[in-house]
C-alpha cells in the first residue's frame, strides 16, 4: 500500500525548512497560502494561477485596504508557493490593482528622550532596550543573541544570519558590559539547573543538532536572554528553553514611554532609528552606519539625513556619550 501524499501546507513547511528560512517567514507564509485557498472556495491551488493571484492581491488592496508590505508580503507567499513547491512557473504577468505604498519618515526620539524612557524601564527589558539603542539592533536579533557572540575584550557583538541570512559586527556598549556579565551569571545558574532536571536544550540553527547532537546543551549556544518556561519546539517536537518572547519587551517600552512622558509614537525599533540618526548627527560616516545597522543598500541608511559625510575612524556607541 502506498502512503498517502503529504497535504499541501506540509509541503510548504518542508521545502521553506530545507532552504532555513525562519520560523516566523515559514507560520506568515502558511498563513498567506491558507488565506489564498479559502479565498477561492478551497480550489487548489495547482488549478489556479496568475489570474487567481492578481484576483486575491487586488482584493487586498481594495476591499481589505492592506498596507504595500502586507500586499508584497501575500505576493511573496504565492510565488514561493507556485515556484518552490508546485514547481510551476506563472507564465503571465501579475497586473492587481496595488496597495500604495507609504512614505514616511521614521520616529526618531532626541538622546534626552531615549536616555528618559530606558530610565523608566528595568531588568532584561531594560538591558535589551540598551542594547537596541546602543548597538543598533533590531529587537529579534537582541533576544536571539547567544553567549558566544558576545566579545567583551573586543567590546563588539556579532549579530549572525539576520535579515537577508547576513552577519555584521556592531559594538558593544561600555555601560551594558557589566550587566552582560550579571545576566550571564544568572543564566549560567538557569542552565546548570535545567541540565540537572534532564533538559538544557536549545534550539541549533540550520543542521547544526544532526551534525552535533550534543551543541544543543552546550553553555555557548544558550540564548542570553532565555524565556521562562521551557515549551515544545514547533519544529522539532522537542523541549527546548527558546528565548524571550518579544511581547515582553515591547509592553515594557510602551509601558515606560507613557511613564517619561513622551508624546510620540515609539516602539522597540525607534531605538535603532534612534541609533542610526544619533551617529549621523554626530558626525560618523555613513557608510559606516550602514554597515553597522547590515543594510545592504547606502539609500535605507539615507532616509535617516541628508548630513555631508563626514569620516570616522572608530565608533563609540551613543549609549555611552
Amino acid at each position: 500500500m502506498e502512503p498517502r501524499p503529504r497535504k499541501l501546507l506540509d509541503r510548504v513547511r518542508d521545502v521553506i525548512r530545507m532552504k532555513h528560512y525562519s520560523y516566523r517567514t515559514e507560520e506568515s507564509y502558511v498563513a498567506w497560502i491558507r488565506r489564498f485557498i479559502l479565498f477561492h472556495n478551497k480550489r487548489h491551488p495547482s488549478e489556479m494561477g496568475a489570474a487567481e493571484i492578481e484576483q486575491f492581491l487586488s482584493h487586498l488592496a481594495v476591499q481589505e485596504r492592506v498596507a504595500a508590505s502586507t500586499q508584497n508580503q501575500a505576493f511573496s507567499a504565492l510565488l514561493f508557493l507556485y515556484r518552490e513547491v508546485l514547481q510551476q512557473e506563472l507564465d503571465e504577468s501579475i497586473n492587481s490593482v496595488r496597495a500604495k505604498p507609504s512614505r514616511y519618515l521614521p520616529t526618531v526620539l532626541t538622546k534626552a528622550e531615549t536616555h528618559a524612557i530606558l530610565n523608566q524601564m528595568n531588568g532584561v527589558p531594560q538591558l535589551v532596550a540598551q542594547l537596541l539603542y546602543g548597538s543598533g539592533l533590531r529587537l529579534t536579533e537582541a533576544l536571539q543573541l547567544r553567549v558566544k557572540d558576545l566579545d567583551f575584550a573586543q567590546a563588539q557583538i556579532v549579530v549572525r544570519d539576520a535579515k537577508g541570512n547576513e552577519s555584521r559586527v556592531t559594538m558593544l556598549p561600555g555601560c551594558t558590559i557589566e550587566p552582560l556579565q550579571g545576566q550571564l551569571r544568572r543564566l549560567k545558574r538557569l542552565h546548570q539547573q535545567d541540565l540537572e532536571r534532564g533538559y538544557g536544550l536549545v534550539q541549533l540553527p540550520y543542521a547544526l543538532e544532526r551534525k552535533y547532537p550534543n551543541a544543543g546543551r552546550e553553555w555557548v549556544w544558550q540564548f542570553i536572554f532565555p524565556s521562562v518556561g521551557i515549551p515544545l519546539d514547533p519544529r522539532s517536537g522537542l523541549r527546548c528553553r527558546h528565548h524571550l518572547h518579544e511581547s515582553s519587551v515591547q509592553k515594557a517600552v510602551k509601558q515606560a514611554t507613557r511613564a517619561a512622558g513622551i508624546q510620540k509614537r515609539v516602539g522597540c525599533h525607534t531605538f535603532r532609528h534612534s541609533f542610526a540618526t544619533h551617529l549621523l548627527q554626530d558626525g560618523y560616516d555613513i557608510r559606516t552606519v550602514q554597515e553597522l545597522l547590515g543594510h545592504k543598500d547606502v539609500k535605507t541608511t539615507m532616509i535617516y539625513t541628508h548630513v555631508l559625510n563626514r569620516g570616522g575612524r572608530g565608533v563609540k556607541s551613543p549609549l555611552d556619550s
